[in-house]
């Protein structure tokens, strides 16, 4: 389906979340359907807001329910895999604990420690952890 949404829009949007619990690890997921080690998160749908879609996606992947506002870090682009695919990527430092719903993508959530992500961790996820710990500027790829 992936490939047949990339042909017919002329963009996609989607969400991800930098989750930190109070002894400043981060939430991190690996997919059933990709590898590596990433931020939880998901697509946005047609008529939803980014704050739904992250609520959505946080409750979904994570076992997380947002308390507060997440603050926006900022909107990348990755036209390495698809001209027009786009991530808006939230920091979450409030919130708590539910149930999750994994509905089969999701093979497992782990929290670690900034210094300590698995081996497996994404390029991309490792980039905007280094953006978020050194607060650098946000840069335009992911």
């Amino acid at each position: 389906m992936q490939g047949h949404w990339r042909r017919s829009r002329g963009m996609t949007l989607g969400v991800q979340g930098l989750i930190v619990n109070a002894d400043g690890e981060i939430a991190l997921v690996r997919h059933t359907y990709r590898p590596g080690w990433h931020f939880p998160g998901g697509g946005v749908e047609r008529g939803e807001t980014l704050r739904a879609a992250l609520d959505k996606e946080m409750r979904e992947e994570a076992g997380v329910a947002l308390t507060a506002a997440p603050t926006l870090a900022g909107i990348f682009s990755n036209d390495a895999k698809f001209r027009g695919d786009h991530i808006a990527l939230f920091i979450v430092r409030d919130w708590q604990p539910c149930e999750p719903d994994p509905r089969d993508e999701i093979a497992e959530v782990i929290w670690a420690a900034p210094d300590n992500f698995p081996p497996e961790t994404s390029p991309a996820t490792r980039r905007r952890l280094a953006e978020f710990l050194d607060g650098a500027s946000v840069s335009e790829e992911w």
